[in-house]
């Protein structure tokens, strides 16, 4: 069973989200010839402040 994981800085909409679902889901049935019933999908918000970027948060740098 294939599974995705991808960490996110908070605030893509539902919408995103959901398309971003479907295109990883299509792009690992067609690379690997997975079932897509067998294929999940993770989405991890972060908040901003818990998130990195050269040394400061994204919160800190207006992301």
């Amino acid at each position: 069973m294939p599974f995705a994981q991808i960490y996110l800085i908070e605030g893509r909409t539902e919408a995103q989200k959901r398309a971003l679902i479907e295109k990883v889901t299509s792009a690992i049935v067609e690379a690997i010839d997975a079932p897509k019933e067998n294929v999940r999908v993770w989405l991890q918000d972060v908040p901003k402040e818990n998130w990195g970027i050269a040394g400061v948060s994204a919160k800190d740098l207006g992301r």
